[in-house]
C-alpha cells in the first residue's frame, strides 16, 4: 500500500545550488553594469598570469647588462627602453611584479587572517581578553602606517617574505578592529544565542557562525589593502629598505630611475611609476566592487 502522506525532504545540496546560482546571477550582473570592475579583475588577471609566466614573457634576462644598449629608448628591440646598466627595462618591470604582488598578497592575506580571528575572539570573550586586545590594537595604531612598516622591516629582514610580515603586521591592527565590530552585532544575533543554549562550545560558535558571517564585511576591506601593502613595499624598496639589488623590484627601479637617470632617461622612471598605478588603481577599483556586491541594500 503507497503512503499518500509521502513528504519529500528538502535538499541541503539543493539550497547551495540555488544561493551559488544566485551569487554567480550577482556577479555577473554586477559586471555587466560596473564595466571599471570588470576591467580592473581583467588587469589584475593579466597582472598575474605576466608574473606567473615571467620566464617566457620576458624577452631577455632582467639582471643582464649590456655597455652597448644603455639607456636607450623604447623601441622595437626594447619596447621600455634600458636604464644605466643597459637592463631591459621591460622585462625588469615584467620580473618586479613577482615581488610587488607577492608581498602584496601575502601580507594582506596574513593580516586577514590574523586581524579577523583576533577581532572575533576579541568581540565574543569580552572582558579582559578583549580590553588587552584593544590596548595592543591601539599602540600599533598610534604609529603611522608607514612607520610601523619601516620598523618591523628593520627588525624583520628585507626578503620578500619579510616585507609582507612587516607589512601585514602594520595592517593586522586596522582588520581586527573592523572585525571586532562586525563580531560584537554577531554576537546578539538569535542564531548565536541558540547554538549556546544548545550547549555549543566556544570554538563551536566562533568558528560555525561567528567567522563565517563576519568575513564578508572584512573581505571588502581586506581587497582595498591588497593596493595599500603592493604601495608599501614600492616605498620602502625606494628607500633602499626593500628587496636587495640587483633583483628587480618596482619600488627599487623608481629609486634608480628617479635619481639617475630621469632627466636623461624618463623612461627609466615612467614605465615602472605605470605598472604600479595601474595595479593600484585595479585593486581600489576590486575593492569599491567587492563592497558594492556585498552590500544587501544594493538592488541590481
Amino acid at each position: 500500500m503507497k503512503n499518500r502522506h509521502n513528504h519529500t525532504r528538502p535538499q541541503p545540496n539543493a539550497s547551495r545550488a540555488n544561493l551559488v546560482t544566485e551569487a554567480q546571477v550577482n556577479i555577473w550582473t554586477y559586471a555587466r553594469t560596473n564595466p571599471l570592475a570588470l576591467l580592473s579583475v581583467a588587469v589584475l588577471i593579466l597582472m598575474g598570469v605576466t608574473a606567473l609566466m615571467a620566464d617566457f614573457v620576458a624577452p631577455y634576462d632582467p639582471l643582464a647588462q649590456n655597455a652597448a644598449e644603455v639607456l636607450r629608448p623604447p623601441g622595437p628591440d626594447h619596447y621600455f627602453g634600458t636604464d644605466g646598466l643597459g637592463r631591459d627595462i621591460f622585462s625588469r618591470v615584467v620580473y618586479g611584479s613577482r615581488v610587488s604582488l607577492y608581498v602584496g598578497f601575502l601580507a594582506a592575506g596574513i593580516a586577514a587572517v590574523v586581524g579577523t580571528f583576533a577581532g572575533t575572539v576579541s568581540a565574543y570573550c569580552g572582558g579582559k581578553l578583549d580590553l588587552a586586545i584593544q590596548r595592543v590594537i591601539d599602540i600599533f595604531l598610534g604609529f603611522p602606517f608607514l612607520v610601523l612598516a619601516l620598523i618591523m622591516v628593520v627588525a624583520l629582514g628585507s626578503s620578500p617574505t619579510s616585507l609582507a610580515v612587516a607589512i601585514s603586521i602594520s595592517l593586522a591592527p586596522q582588520v581586527t578592529r573592523l572585525s571586532r565590530a562586525t563580531g560584537l552585532s554577531i554576537k546578539r544575533e538569535l542564531y548565536v544565542e541558540a547554538a549556546r543554549v544548545i550547549g555549543a562550545s566556544s570554538y563551536q560558535v566562533i568558528c560555525r557562525h561567528m567567522l563565517p558571517n563576519g568575513f564578508p564585511p572584512v573581505l571588502a576591506q581586506v581587497t582595498g589593502y591588497f593596493g595599500a601593502a603592493v604601495v608599501a613595499e614600492t616605498a620602502l624598496s625606494f628607500l633602499g629598505l626593500g628587496v636587495s639589488p640587483p633583483s628587480p623590484s618596482w619600488g627599487r627601479m623608481l629609486q634608480e630611475g628617479a635619481r639617475q637617470y630621469f632627466e636623461v632617461a624618463p623612461w627609466a622612471t615612467v614605465f615602472p611609476g605605470l605598472a604600479l598605478s595601474l595595479t593600484v588603481v585595479s585593486f581600489a577599483l576590486l575593492g569599491d566592487a567587492v563592497r558594492d556586491m556585498l552590500d544587501p541594500r544594493r538592488s541590481y
